[in-house]
């Protein structure tokens, strides 16, 4: 019975070529635009949360403020400036905290010979590598605890500054003159995409053991202090708990939250995973409606093709045929219609993705929008779902028509001209 109903299925494509043609091309198109849009929602979903991740991974910047609270009979405006001893107070009285740095900056103007140019240097410690995602390229290292502990004059490079002062030759071991004194470059941090920066990109950036920026610049004051959480839902209570533990030591009101300035990360990597789903959710929607417009042309092609073979159902109920059978029959062509159409679509959208990662991409463009953009992916997930959805249409599609079918009176329909 399935291999009759499927050759008849392919007949009625070679006498109604026209009309096969257009409800499949209805369905191959409204398949290819939800799997599309969802493909290239995705590619940009991850394209952000990437972005996001480049500028630090899923961390906490605190950065000294200024009161706008009275606390124990001071004024309130005074200055909070955080200092190197911060940094072992927070680790020892805040347990959820895996990794810390305390940061100096300032602007630097870095010479090669004949090339000059300025820049943000920052001093920091070797954990400052994986919070904030600066993973040398191969052959260069960050910086170590034995840069940390001699002071060295040791050198990591964002990769357009290395570019910039050393062209076509290999920067690693080469010397660079930064504010007149000579640094070694032991690393070139790799091209990422970043999102969010302070004081410029990475790939414009010259790290420095921070023991050797307090050296060479004699700063007191850190810029800020970079702490990673154990666990990254958790920093709600790792701020409360910084503004108490800085607070006792600044004598400010743990409530005032002007005293410290806080870049939360962890918040906004939700934030970019909550946009990129809304997104996804968005287009998805959009997708949808497109197939269903094309289930509905299915449906009326299929009310369409029970009217022209009225005749022909009434003879074959005559002669024993079931109303189940002549159901199934228009079932079974809607629903073949409906997934004919759906995997020309999904091929069609598996060729799409596959040129669109083809095409190249600006390396030296942060904001490339061929590496935002271009850069699809399909789940299975999608996949899956898009044949069920499918075959829901299909089988929706077809019931109504199908049930018509089935009520058909074989004496009135043997009189149907």
């Amino acid at each position: 019975m399935w291999l009759i109903l499927i050759r008849e299925f392919f007949h009625d494509l070679r006498t109604q070529k026209i009309r096969s043609f257009l409800t499949i091309s209805a369905m191959a198109w409204g398949t290819f635009t939800i799997t599309a849009l969802l493909a290239f929602g995705s590619g940009l979903g991850n394209a952000f949360i990437k972005g996001t991740l480049g500028s630090g991974n899923q961390i906490l910047m605190i950065f000294g403020g200024q009161t706008n609270l009275e606390y124990e009979g001071m004024m309130k405006g005074r200055f909070i400036n955080l200092e190197p001893e911060d940094v072992p107070l927070l680790q020892s009285s805040i347990p959820e905290i895996d990794m810390i740095s305390p940061t100096y900056g300032t602007f630097v103007q870095l010479k090669r010979g004949k090339a000059i140019l300025n820049t943000f240097c920052e001093g920091v410690n070797p954990q400052f590598e994986d919070m904030r995602t600066m993973y040398p390229v191969q052959g260069g290292r960050f910086l170590n605890e034995k840069d940390m502990e001699d002071g060295r004059r040791t050198l990591v490079l964002g990769n357009e500054v290395a570019e910039e002062l050393f062209g076509q030759e290999n920067p690693i071991g080469g010397l660079v003159f930064m504010d007149d004194q000579p640094y070694t470059v032991v690393g070139i941090i790799q091209r990422k995409t970043q999102m969010g920066m302070s004081m410029g990109p990475d790939t414009r950036r010259a790290i420095v053991p921070y023991t050797t920026f307090h050296n060479v610049y004699g700063y007191r004051h850190l810029r800020s202090i970079v702490m990673h959480l154990k666990v990254p839902g958790m920093n709600e209570v790792v701020k409360t708990k910084v503004f108490q533990t800085l607070g006792r030591k600044y004598k400010f009101d743990p409530k005032d939250e002007r005293a410290l300035g806080i870049w939360d990360m962890v918040d906004m990597m939700k934030m970019t995973g909550l946009v990129a789903q809304g997104f996804n959710m968005f287009l998805g929607l959009i997708g949808l409606l497109t197939l269903i417009v094309a289930g509905v042309g299915i449906a009326n092609i299929m009310y369409v093709a029970v009217k022209e073979r009225t005749r022909e159902i009434g003879i074959r109920m005559a002669i024993g045929a079931k109303r189940s059978q002549i159901s199934l029959q228009f079932m079974m062509e809607a629903v073949l219609l409906a997934f004919t159409g759906g995997f020309i679509g999904l091929g069609l959208t598996w060729a799409a993705v596959k040129v669109a990662w083809l095409v190249p991409s600006d390396p030296k463009n942060l904001f490339d929008p061929i590496e935002m953009l271009a850069r699809p992916e399909i789940s299975s997930a999608v996949m899956i779902g898009v044949v069920v959805i499918l075959g829901v249409i299909g089988l929706m599609a077809g019931f109504f028509p199908a049930r018509k079918a089935a009520t058909v009176d074989p004496i009135e329909s043997l009189r149907y001209e």
